[in-house]
């Protein structure tokens, strides 16, 4: 049996599915470098942990933002380790499918395609994530109903309507959980004087940050340095300043939903309102998002058990079955 495999590289956490064996990888899209001698120190959780952490020499970053490719050199080797992880070696190269936001251009798909060969593999391809998150999610996108994804990732927030195995209509904006860590950040340096950091920023998000008001809103006990002394402080969050903090992020990420709406012919429009919308990626777990999107559609939003997955598995599924991946893919050249 040939050893496909399917990448989700996000933006925040990168996922790989080996046919025959599902998901056998979850780490987050950062590596840390020697800035001096460019070797890699760690990668995944091992690099996260240095982000804010790291002497001025060593660099941890995420050579993925908003979806694109930022430093080629650094996502290609990072490609290989993932490759090296899942024990791909040199007589044993894998096709390999990527999984890519639907925002980017042509020519940062041909970087991502390339990136992935040079790094081992035999072959890559290309998939759209608001289509693979559709099948992962196990909706009938072949049918002739509406089937509409929104798909809230790091860097991209994507919304597809899909009917009879193809989008109808598409919106899709260059915004994500980071944006909604980079408001906290700013709201609580604007308001406290306190810098913190992006973990710091995202452990915030994690445990207070809403989009909807919801019961049992607990607070937060957050620790920065102070800009004014320099000395560490400690201040209380509460969930309603999260909200105000973030909220130019949610309208963005709602308007792009409803953009994608509006392109929606009048008899599919008609399936949603029954049918409901699904909500998907690691952005998309914010508590209370799938509440303010329903809010300001008035339609039914689903949020998908296996949100933070679904993408990989989407993706997964296709290359179980040969004739998908012949049909499903268009190759990354």
């Amino acid at each position: 049996m040939s050893r496909d495999l399917a990448i989700d590289l996000g933006t925040a956490n990168t996922l790989v599915y080996e046919r025959g064996r599902g998901i056998v990888l979850n780490e987050p899209t950062v590596i840390a470098l020697n800035t001096r001698t460019r070797e890699v120190l760690a990668m995944g959780h091992d690099a996260w942990q240095m982000i804010g952490r790291t002497p001025s020499d060593i660099v941890a970053e995420r050579p993925l933002r908003q979806g694109a490719i930022t430093d080629f050199d650094v996502t290609q080797r990072m490609i290989r380790l993932l490759l090296h992880r899942v024990r791909v070696g040199r007589f044993n190269r894998p096709r390999v499918v990527v999984c890519v936001p639907s925002a980017i251009t042509e020519v940062e798909r041909r970087a991502v395609a390339e990136a992935a060969r040079r790094a081992g593999a035999t072959d890559a391809f290309l998939i759209d994530q608001p289509m693979a998150a559709a099948i992962g999610s196990g909706l009938p996108i072949h049918e002739p109903i509406a089937n509409l994804v929104i798909d809230v990732g790091g860097g991209t927030t994507e919304t597809a309507l899909i009917s009879l195995g193809g989008v109808v209509g598409l919106d899709a904006v260059r915004v994500g959980s980071f944006d909604i860590d980079a408001a906290i950040q700013s709201y609580v340096r604007r308001e406290y004087g306190i810098a913190v950091g992006e973990r710091t920023a995202e452990e915030i998000k994690v445990a207070i940050g809403t989009a909807w008001p919801v019961h049992d809103e607990l607070k937060a006990e957050v620790r920065g340095r102070d800009l004014a002394s320099g000395l560490p402080k400690t201040v209380i969050l509460t969930p309603g300043e999260i909200r105000e903090a973030i909220d130019d992020v949610i309208v963005e990420i709602v308007d792009s939903v409803v953009a994608c709406l509006g392109k929606a012919p009048p008899e599919l429009a008609h399936d949603l309102i029954s049918q409901g919308m699904y909500l998907v990626g690691g952005g998309g777990m914010l508590a209370g998002l799938d509440q303010r999107i329903a809010h300001a559609t008035e339609i039914e939003v689903h949020l998908v058990d296996n949100a933070l997955e679904s993408v990989v598995l989407g993706a997964g599924r296709c290359i179980e079955d040969p004739a998908a991946l012949r049909v499903a893919f268009h190759a990354g050249r």
